[in-house]
């Protein structure tokens, strides 16, 4: 569910016109609802509501301070991976008993600064940043919390980049070597090991990953017991897909049907990290026509958002729903398959102005006629859109708005060309 739907043919953000927004703010522009980012944390908060969770937004998902205001304000903590993203989640508003650290590579000053934070739960995920992290707690003369990462060596389940738990990535603890690991600081002064964390990666579609990583971890947490660890929390990190395409992804319910019955049966607490499923599909990127042009026998269509705004489709080969704004005369608004051949609309590569032949944000996609000037909507560009966007070519950053009903306002400004140059002033 989102709340982006077009009235009279014209799309609107809740109750706003993107058009208006558009037009207020600039193109290219990142126009986010907040009405949808709160139905989808509050579906996962109702969903496992009987494990009783601790729901982390992912900030590496979208760090805007008025994006994790909002969360913070329902109920959300943070899942952060470095000293950035924690002072982002403090900004918001978190406390340190509601941050989660997360990453393969936090240095001693990132540890002791979330150590002084208090916050609730490291995610270790190599035996030397556990000890690493128990040497920073002992000069500072407290305990750090730990919660061991485990890949559990599933099939592969989403897209290479961004599948964390198939065997030779650089993520979280063999979990032939778990153990031996775990065994390694039993009784540590500093160190509690207390959970077991598990992210599969994402996006995933289907509840079966999620229902095989739950049986590794119905074996290895009995086995960490005996050891001598008392394992109260699993966390079973993000990862749940959302609707690019149509409705490909499952209801967050779907997902607690598996994970709730485990926890409840193991005696832990829950912990979930989710980010694109809250995020992913409460934001879009609106650019405007620039040209269009033929060449080879193919149409492109040139607008001024590029993959410097936008990386996942050069990245990972995202497909991104595309429309125009106000569709022509005769053409849906929008139709209902985005991949479909649409009568009349002709198909059209979706390119930027950046100097790469990788700059796009569509190819071979059926759109309707285009002009000069005409604004298109780029669809569940919520999530690692913003997060990942880049000043390459020197091209200042979008702005960034939050809608709420019929009031809309700033959350980040557009970057100017003296901002390009600010921290290289008088340096060189």
């Amino acid at each position: 569910m989102d709340h982006f739907h077009y009235r009279d043919r014209v799309l609107f953000c809740e109750d706003v016109p993107v058009s208006e927004l558009a037009r207020v703010y600039g193109t290219p522009l990142y126009v986010y609802s907040e009405a949808t980012l709160v139905h989808h944390l509050t579906s996962i908060q109702k969903a496992f509501a009987d494990a009783n969770p601790l729901i982390c937004y992912s900030v590496k998902t979208n760090g805007n301070l008025g994006i994790c205001k909002v969360v913070c304000r329902h109920g959300s903590g943070f899942d952060v991976t470095s000293a950035g993203e924690m002072h982002r989640a403090i900004l918001a508003g978190a406390p340190g008993r509601k941050i989660v650290f997360a990453g393969v590579g936090k240095t001693d000053a990132e540890q002791e600064q979330a150590l002084r934070a208090g916050v609730f739960l490291f995610n270790v995920e190599s035996e030397e940043e556990l000890h690493a992290l128990g040497e920073v707690a002992r000069r500072i003369g407290v305990v750090a919390p730990a919660a061991l990462r485990v890949n559990p060596d599933l099939p592969p389940k989403t897209h290479a980049k961004t599948d964390t738990s198939v065997k030779g990535v650089k993520f979280g603890l063999d979990i032939e070597t778990v153990l031996d690991v775990a065994k390694g600081v039993v009784g540590h002064p500093n160190l509690k090991v207390r959970g077991l964390h598990m992210h599969l990666g994402s996006p995933i579609l289907s509840v079966e990953p999620y229902r095989q990583g739950i049986a590794r971890a119905e074996a290895l947490i009995p086995a960490l017991r005996a050891q001598g660890h008392h394992i109260d929390i699993l966390n079973m990190g993000g990862g749940f897909g959302i609707n690019y395409r149509k409705s490909e992804a499952q209801p967050a319910q779907a997902f607690a049907e598996v994970i709730v019955p485990a926890v409840l049966k193991l005696g832990c607490s829950l912990v979930l990290e989710p980010g694109r499923f809250i995020a992913g599909n409460s934001g879009i990127l609106v650019s405007r026509v620039i040209y269009g042009k033929e060449s080879g026998g193919k149409k492109f269509v040139i607008q001024d958002a590029a993959m410097n705004d936008l990386i996942r489709p050069t990245l990972y080969d995202s497909f991104h729903r595309i429309w125009p704004v106000a569709p022509a005369p005769g053409f849906p608004a929008p139709p209902e398959d985005h991949e479909a051949d649409i009568p009349g609309a002709d198909p059209v590569d979706v390119v930027g102005p950046v100097c790469e032949s990788g700059d796009f944000l569509a190819k071979q996609r059926r759109l309707p006629p285009l002009r000069r000037g005409d604004l298109l909507a780029t669809f569940s560009a919520g999530a690692y859109g913003m997060s990942m966007a880049s000043n390459y070519n020197s091209r200042p950053r979008a702005a960034e708005v939050i809608v709420s009903g019929a009031n809309h306002r700033l959350a980040r400004r557009r970057e100017t060309l003296e901002d390009l140059v600010a921290c290289e002033r008088d340096l060189g």
